[in-house]
């Protein structure tokens, strides 16, 4: 199964949200106030977010007014076009030039982030890269046995200490080894960090500050990886590790769980962050690069 029919299959519940959307659109008045008023509202029953469904209907009506648009086909169309502009704010590819370069991974805890960081692992192996993982997860029971079973499965190298020791010294040893290994790609994870936590934000800076210190030159892509289940509570989530962490992007898992595809245009719109992947199910390929022409596509096919 390619890309599109893994993000297609993926993105079922989803699109049936945006049925209703289909049938607004068969009913299409341009100078219609209700028309505009009910296209909102079905956006944010999408958890597209209000700010970002406000956006989306100032555009339809500009649109409509610039392209004189007067059957429903040309304005679904037209909706089509604003939404995929909206999602692009950012290089969606990951930056990944220099060797090594490093991936930090953030996120609380349940979202997938150990699971993501394995299937990302697997991926650059099979392109011919040499991985190395890192179990910068110490506070959390068996963490690192679990990155370790994904090392195995992968086929990668992994650099772990006991349980309890300090993140910041399982890195420094970490990119240690990956200088003398001659490393392609460095994944690291860390501890499922809750946003009003101080002390573990502060742990991410520490483990920040290392990278930046030991590896200067590297290209480093910190993502965040949300569950698309959560819907606007991973909103909040990711504003509080926006500032602290250095977000590059966002990794959006548990999409085919969920009618709430919609969090990716308020994740854009809000976070004005790229979404670089998005895992449309549980097994080892399917997680997939984003591409915003393909999501908008998938959605309304």
């Amino acid at each position: 199964m390619g890309f599109f029919e893994k993000l297609f299959s993926g993105l079922t519940k989803s699109r049936k949200k945006m049925v209703e959307l289909e049938a607004l659109f068969q009913d299409y008045e341009p100078d219609d106030e209700d028309f505009y008023d009910e296209l909102e509202e079905l956006l944010v029953l999408s958890d597209v977010g209000g700010e970002a469904a406000e956006e989306v209907v100032r555009g339809m009506k500009r649109l409509t007014w610039d392209k004189r648009y007067r059957r429903g086909e040309e304005a679904r169309e037209g909706l089509i076009g604003l939404l995929t502009d909206q999602l692009n704010v950012g290089e969606s590819e990951l930056k990944l030039n220099t060797k090594p370069s490093v991936i930090l991974m953030v996120g609380v805890n349940g979202v997938g982030k150990t699971t993501t960081i394995g299937k990302l692992a697997n991926q650059f192996k099979n392109e011919g890269k040499q991985v190395l993982l890192v179990a910068g997860d110490t506070f959390r029971a068996a963490a690192a046995e679990q990155l370790d079973i994904w090392a195995q499965r992968a086929g990668v190298d992994i650099v772990r200490h006991e349980e309890g020791s300090d993140p910041a010294a399982v890195v420094y040893d970490g990119l240690c080894a990956a200088k003398a290994r001659g490393s392609d790609i460095v994944l690291i994870d860390t501890a499922g960090r809750l946003h009003n936590k101080a002390n573990l934000m502060n742990e991410l800076g520490k483990i920040r500050r290392i990278i930046d210190r030991e590896l200067p030159e590297a290209d480093v892509e910190t993502l965040m990886v949300l569950d698309a289940t959560t819907g606007q509570n991973g909103l909040l989530q990711a504003k509080q590790f926006l500032d602290t962490a250095g977000l590059t992007g966002i990794i959006l898992t548990k999409l085919d769980g969920t009618a709430k595809g919609g969090i990716v245009f308020a994740i854009a719109n809000e976070l004005k962050l790229p979404v670089k992947y998005v895992g449309v199910g549980e097994g080892i390929d399917d997680l997939i690069p984003f591409n915003a022409e393909n999501f908008v596509t998938a959605l309304f096919k």
